[in-house]
């Protein structure tokens, strides 16, 4: 008797914990899905889902708001989205706010986000916002892989590159390896740096040459004479400034 009075105690209290869990399991699926709260339901139309599924978030400056209640296709090309928000947060949404869909995390599930809007009337029941076009990651991340294998690339290139250098060959190689073309390579700016000094002496010479000398001092006189006419018409100009002041002075009393 004992036995049978101890096992319907236990059975009893496996029901009741069964039943508590199950009711917090419906609490807390009901809390998400927003069944216990009053709420609107707004449409927005997309041109490709972008793998939103029902039961997804709608968020609303980065605070979940609601879910998304419903996915249809409308056309070829377009899709009807249907989300339940909060009632109590309409106001903060009006009818010029946009959708976009969005990713919770950088890998995580596809959510649609609404952006605030300026206009002074709050959306309603059944209202439809606009939309704005998401960003194609297919094509980024094939963008990305593109300028990945290019990288590879550039990176091969220059490690051929360098083990030529380091095994001397090319014009680099040689300068970097090769002695000798390294000396006939300073021996050649040495020349140069010689070449150009013979050059300024010879230069000089021609100065104080009979035959040049003439012409070195008619050259000079020239410039003489340039300048003297720079500063006679500097001071014709100072002169004319004078002048007008002077009348304007005048004319003034």
């Amino acid at each position: 008797m004992k036995n049978e009075t101890g096992n319907k105690v236990k059975l009893g209290i496996f029901i009741t914990a069964g039943s508590v869990l199950l009711l917090v399991a419906i609490y807390f699926i009901g809390a998400r899905q927003h069944l216990f709260d009053r709420t609107i339901i707004i449409t927005g139309v997309f041109k490709d889902a972008s793998g939103l599924m029902v039961g997804n978030n709608v968020r609303f400056l980065g605070i979940n708001i609601g879910t998304i209640e419903g996915i249809s296709i409308m056309t070829d090309s377009t899709v009807r989205v249907d989300m339940q928000i909060e009632e109590d947060i309409k106001k903060f949404i009006k009818t010029d706010s946009k959708a976009i869909i969005s990713s919770e995390g950088l890998m995580g599930n596809k959510a649609i986000s609404l952006t605030p809007g300026d206009s002074g009337t709050v959306i309603k029941d059944g209202d439809s916002i606009a939309t704005i076009k998401p960003a194609d990651m297919d094509m980024i991340m094939a963008k990305l892989n593109k300028t990945v294998d290019n990288a590879s690339l550039i990176t091969g290139d220059m490690a051929v590159i360098t083990k030529n250098i380091r095994n001397g060959k090319g014009s680099v190689g040689k300068l970097f390896s090769d002695t000798v073309f390294a000396d006939n390579l300073d021996q050649t700016l040495v020349n140069l740096k010689y070449g150009m000094k013979g050059f300024s002496d010879n230069m000089e010479a021609a100065k104080h040459s009979v035959l040049l000398k003439g012409a070195y001092k008619r050259m000079k006189k020239e410039e003489r004479q340039e300048k003297k006419e720079e500063k006679k018409e500097k001071k014709e100009e100072k002169k004319e400034e004078k002048k007008e002041e002077k009348e304007n002075k005048e004319e003034g009393k």
